[in-house]
């Protein structure tokens, strides 16, 4: 049985995961903006991703007996200083979406919801994932000062990208 309280905080972890979706989707809007074609990919495929998180938790209250409410979805940052720029607040935005995650983790041994907790496993999973993907992108742009050249070999490595 899935607990209010545990539907609560389920849904909103659909809204941050809607909400990281748009930020990437704002992200992948300036960067194609800046004829960065192949990061702006990389976002938009990060940005299905994320809109993928948030129906898989809708599916699990779903077949939980719980009540999918959805909230508004706040407005994104749309312009970025450069590429370090958003691939730091990136990290820094995949770090809030782990903490938040492992609070629902927290609450579902709290509310002894096994069958929660075993669902959310795969988000604790894909989180370190995420993090080292950005971090690594991160090292790799600051290293080089994505500038020139290197700015357009990165672009290139990026929209390479198939999931």
């Amino acid at each position: 049985m899935l607990s209010k309280t545990m539907e609560k905080a389920l849904n909103e972890q659909i809204n941050k995961e809607m909400y990281s979706s748009y930020l990437y989707l704002a992200m992948a809007a300036h960067l194609s903006e800046q004829h960065l074609d192949g990061f702006a990919k990389f976002f938009e495929i990060q940005s299905q991703e994320e809109w993928g998180h948030a129906m898989r938790i809708y599916k699990h209250l779903n077949e939980r007996g719980g009540r999918v409410v959805l909230d508004k979805i706040d407005k994104p940052q749309t312009t970025f200083k450069d590429l370090e720029e958003i691939f730091t607040l990136t990290l820094e935005h995949e770090q809030f979406i782990t903490k938040s995650i492992h609070t629902l983790v927290d609450l579902a041994v709290k509310e002894k919801d096994h069958a929660s907790q075993i669902f959310l496993d795969w988000f604790v999973n894909e989180q370190v994932e995420e993090e080292a993907n950005m971090e690594n992108w991160l090292a790799k742009i600051k290293m080089s000062g994505a500038k020139g050249h290197v700015l357009f070999m990165l672009d290139g490595h990026a929209g390479e990208r198939k999931k």
